[in-house]
């Protein structure tokens, strides 16, 4: 029996999976909250919910207690800030924010509440992800000196509607570096630690009907390792791999394939750990979750508001040292 309420704020793409997704645990009843008339309608028709169009007109005696902000990126920090302040716990859609501005004030609001706030950087409940930086934070290679990740997708057909989204612009959240590489670099982050300086080239190439960037390649420096990034969104197949290099052996995973594997004799090479394919939504359906353990105390939250404020200096950063062709410091960046 669902022991949670669960609000999705922006029913668009992301938030439509988001409540199905939590409306897949089971332990959650779901409301929509859309501003457009004709998606809420479909919305909850669609799913069999309740709707409403106005988040800030929720009655003060709602029984709800959590929300899931799917909305543009510049609207996160402030709506979730209220919510906090009413008592209900956050999961933020990536990225935290398009800027700095008043995230240490998030933080603080949601120490004041005694909340859980969490960021949907999905990556962080992937099995095969898991699987791989356990292996890796074991030790067992020694410390992680090198890494790279070469991915890519179609992202015309997986969003054909991107051009009349959010992606169209950099100060709504869009382009290939808030809205796609930032998950990666989330997941680098999560496994050596936050980027402290790096250099970025990135252009538009190929996606029609917008301007933002869709090819990316960035050079990065970790405490102790150094990390390539190349990335683009318009490649016919749709892959990502990692490589992670120690003095001692290498990691690679193969998101596309599902499979992880370790290389500590060249001469024997790799050694594959293969996992099932998910179906569509069963990563996002573990990260709801795992987000309503952490409100239930059973488990920390996957992605906290820190990990992703340091992911967003990564963003703003890229953005910053592609403009102006030098390395930055992501310490030098300020609110």
């Amino acid at each position: 029996m669902a022991s949670h309420s669960a609000l999705i704020i922006g029913c668009g793409s992301i938030g439509e999976r988001h409540l199905r997704c939590f409306q897949q645990t089971g332990r959650a009843t779901v409301i929509a909250c859309e501003a457009n008339p004709s998606l809420l309608e479909r919305i909850t028709a669609d799913y069999a919910v309740p709707g409403i169009s106005d988040w800030q007109r929720l009655a003060p005696d709602e029984r709800i207690d959590c929300a899931i902000i799917c909305t543009p990126a510049p609207s996160h920090v402030e709506i979730a800030r209220a919510l906090l302040a009413r008592g209900i716990h956050v999961l933020i859609e990536k990225p935290l924010s398009h800027s700095l501005q008043d995230v240490d004030s998030l933080i603080a609001a949601r120490d004041r509440s005694g909340c859980q706030a969490g960021v949907a950087y999905v990556y962080r409940v992937f099995p095969l992800l898991e699987a791989a930086a356990s292996f890796l934070q074991a030790g067992s290679l020694g410390p992680i000196v090198q890494a790279h990740v070469t991915t890519g997708q179609p992202f015309h057909l997986l969003r054909p509607a991107y051009a009349s989204t959010y992606y169209r612009d950099h100060a709504s959240g869009g382009g290939a570096i808030q809205d796609g590489l930032t998950h990666v670099a989330n997941w680098i982050e999560s496994v050596l630690g936050p980027t402290r300086s790096l250099i970025c080239d990135s252009a538009h190439q190929v996606l029609a009907d917008v301007e933002v960037e869709d090819t990316v390649h960035v050079a990065a420096r970790h405490d102790g390792a150094l990390v390539n990034y190349v990335f683009n969104q318009f490649q016919l197949p749709n892959e990502m791999t990692f490589q992670f290099n120690a003095a001692r052996g290498s990691v690679k995973v193969e998101l596309h394939a599902n499979r992880w594997g370790v290389c500590t004799d060249p001469a024997a090479g790799w050694t594959w750990h293969e996992l099932p394919q998910p179906e569509r939504d069963t990563h996002f359906t573990a990260q709801a979750n795992a987000f309503l353990d952490a409100i239930e105390g059973t488990a920390p939250v996957r992605c906290t508001l820190e990990d992703a404020a340091h992911t967003l200096r990564f963003n703003l950063a890229a953005l910053q040292a592609s403009q102006r062709d030098q390395r930055v410091h992501l310490a030098d960046l300020h609110a």
